[in-house]
């Protein structure tokens, strides 16, 4: 009896913290697959670039923190293939990272502990009818 609880103590933990850990990363992907999607919908959008930019940054801000993750966990970039984004035809990229920390570490964002940087890309084209 103390042989098997020893046992399954020793070996049910990792497999719990992997079980976990994989959540925790399907999450991540989930949230930058959101934020991303939203973001380039909300910037094609908007009528002004700069306005468009700044709607974007707060869109993909919102979609992470409704999956719990913080600004300074997360990176996004905003490309366009035409110098003017907003123009008619214009197709916007918008790439969105994010870094998945290891589940239930006290210090991991002391120590840089992370799980994985998880990114989404997501591509609208701005249409010709506002």
């Amino acid at each position: 009896m103390v042989e098997f609880i020893f046992l399954a103590l020793l070996l049910m933990v990792p497999v719990v913290y992997f079980v976990v850990t994989v959540g925790q990363l399907q999450g991540g992907s989930f949230a930058v697959v959101g934020a991303a999607d939203q973001a380039a919908k909300v910037f094609v959008a908007q009528s002004n670039p700069a306005g468009a930019q700044r709607a974007a940054e707060q869109t993909v801000l919102v979609a992470l923190k409704d999956y719990g993750y913080s600004p300074e966990q997360a990176s996004f970039e905003v490309s366009c293939d035409r110098s003017d984004c907003s123009s008619a035809g214009a197709t916007v990229s918008v790439v969105v990272r994010l870094d998945v920390p290891l589940p239930m570490m006290p210090f991991a964002d002391a120590g840089q502990l992370m799980a994985s940087r998880v990114s989404a890309t997501a591509t609208q084209v701005v249409g010709r009818y506002r």
